[in-house]
C-alpha cells in the first residue's frame, strides 16, 4: 500500500499540535565540568606557589642542657620540722621514762614494749569486740610502759598508731572511753584532750577500794591514753602532769 503524500497544510499543523521536547543536561554539565577544571585549577596554583617556597624550619627537638648544681643537696627536715621522722621511727622513743625510784609493773602487757594487736586489745574490755574494732580502725602498732611506786601506786601509758587510710583513727578512738562517775579537765595544748579522775572508788568484797585517773589525747596518727591506780584519791596534779610531759613528745 502506497503511502499518499501528507499535505503542505497538514503537516504544517501536525508540526504546530506536537509538542517540543526541550533538552536539559547541557548546560548543567558545562557548569560542573568548568567548577572541576577551576577546582583542578587552583589545587595545582596552590602546589606550584608552596614549591617555589622555602622550607619552614622546624623547632629543634633537643632541650637544652642545664647546668647541675654543685655542692651538696638540702639536709633532710629534722624531727621538728617533720613529724613523720619522729612517729615513723621507734615509736617507745616517745614514751616519757620511767622515774626514778619507780619498780616494773607486776604485770605489763607485750614484748620489750610493744604490744601488738591482740595484746593492746586482750587489756580492754571485751577483747573480742575491740579486736575487731581495732581492725576496721587500721591498728599499726603500740608502744607501752608501765611502772609502780610503792605496793598501791601504779602508772600504764599507751601510744597507739593507725594507718589512717581511710578514716581519722586516733581522734575517734581517743574520745572513745567510759569515763561515767569522774571528773574531767581539758588538758592544755592537745585541742580536745581530756583527763579524768573518778568520784568514788571501785570496791571488791576482799579487795582494797581502787580510785583511778585516765587521761587521752590525739596528734596525727597516735593516741594516748593514760591509766593511773591508786587505793587513795588520785589527784588531778598527777594525771594533768603525766598528760602534758607526754603529749609534749609527739
Amino acid at each position: 500500500m502506497e503511502v499518499e503524500e501528507i499535505p503542505g497544510e497538514i503537516r504544517e499543523e501536525i508540526q504546530e499540535e506536537t509538542p517540543r521536547v526541550r533538552r536539559r543536561g547541557r548546560t548543567a554539565l558545562l557548569i560542573a565540568t568548568a567548577a572541576v577544571l577551576g577546582l583542578l585549577g587552583g589545587t595545582c596554583a596552590g602546589y606550584l606557589i608552596q614549591a617555589d617556597r622555602e622550607p619552614t624550619k622546624l623547632p629543634s627537638l633537643s632541650q637544652p642542657v642545664v647546668a647541675q648544681a654543685e655542692g651538696a643537696g638540702p639536709e633532710p627536715l629534722s624531727a621538728a620540722q617533720d613529724r613523720r621522722v619522729k612517729t615513723d621511727d621507734d615509736l617507745r622513743k616517745l614514751l616519757i621514762k620511767r622515774p626514778k625510784g619507780a619498780q616494773d609493773a607486776e604485770y605489763a602487757p607485750g614484748h620489750n614494749g610493744w604490744l601488738t594487736m591482740a595484746e593492746y586489745a586482750d587489756q580492754l574490755e571485751d577483747p573480742d569486740q575491740a579486736f575487731a574494732r581495732l581492725v576496721g580502725a587500721e591498728f599499726r602498732r603500740a608502744a607501752g610502759v608501765d611502772w609502780r611506786v610503792g605496793n598501791t601506786y601504779s602508772v600504764g601509758i599507751r601510744l597507739v598508731q593507725y594507718r589512717q587510710e581511710e578514716n581519722l583513727s586516733a581522734s575517734e578512738e581517743a574520745g572513745n572511753w567510759k569515763v561515767d562517775g569522774t571528773r574531767s579537765w581539758p588538758v592544755p595544748g592537745t585541742g580536745d584532750g581530756m583527763a579524768y579522775v573518778t568520784i568514788k572508788p571501785d570496791t571488791k568484797p576482799g579487795y582494797l577500794p581502787v580510785y583511778s585517773a585516765q587521761a587521752h589525747a590525739w596528734r596525727g596518727d597516735i593516741a594516748m591514753e593514760i591509766w593511773i591506780y591508786d587505793t587513795k584519791p588520785i589527784p588531778k596534779a598527777k594525771i594533768m602532769d603525766l598528760a602534758e610531759r607526754q603529749m609534749e613528745r609527739l
